[in-house]
């Protein structure tokens, strides 16, 4: 398991960092809205897991909400805050508003995640979001719980690195001879 997540998460690295080469994206601008898209695939998945069990429990009398889900500790997502729905949206369709709008309503529906997630993606250009999805989407289809921590972490990490690597600034601090 560990040297398949290793294998994994460098995947996922080198196409997210080949996009951000072929965008006119800093290392330090890409990082958000790539964790924001991993964040989402892995919220969506936990959403799935859990629908059937959770709508089961509705009745004529008793509608199923987001406290439903969210007393489960899964994270309510509306149906245009699914990333399949993003995934199924035309190239031509504004990406970046489209996933600008599901982060608005995961926030809505969520209010513990309000101001958390990012909304900057109309700020990158259709065809990299596109490949965003459908690479997150690709590598990302078997994956559960500890697999989606790790490689959130690992993403963390490798984008706090490029960021200090490619800042350009560096602070040496005064040494006085005395």
């Amino acid at each position: 398991m560990q040297r398949d997540l290793s294998e994994l998460e460098n995947r996922l690295w080198d196409a997210a960092d080949e996009l951000r080469a072929n965008s006119r994206l800093k290392a330090s601008e890409y990082g958000t809205p790539v964790l924001g898209l991993i964040f989402l695939r892995f919220a969506d998945t936990k959403f799935t897991a859990a629908h059937a069990r959770i709508e089961a429990k509705a009745s004529k009398r008793r509608k199923v909400g987001p406290s439903d889900y969210q007393a489960e500790r899964v994270i309510f997502l509306p149906d245009r805050a699914r990333f399949g729905y993003l995934l199924g949206l035309p190239e031509s369709a504004d990406l970046g508003k489209a996933v600008n709008e599901a982060m608005r309503l995961i926030e809505e529906q969520n209010p513990e995640l309000a101001g958390v997630l990012p909304h900057t993606y109309t700020s990158i250009e259709n065809s990299t979001i596109a490949s965003l999805l459908r690479h997150i989407n690709s590598f990302t289809k078997d994956l559960e719980g500890d697999a989606f921590g790790l490689i959130y972490e690992y993403f963390l990490a490798k984008f706090a690195l490029a960021e200090g690597q490619g800042a350009g600034e560096f602070f040496t601090p005064c040494r006085s001879f005395g």
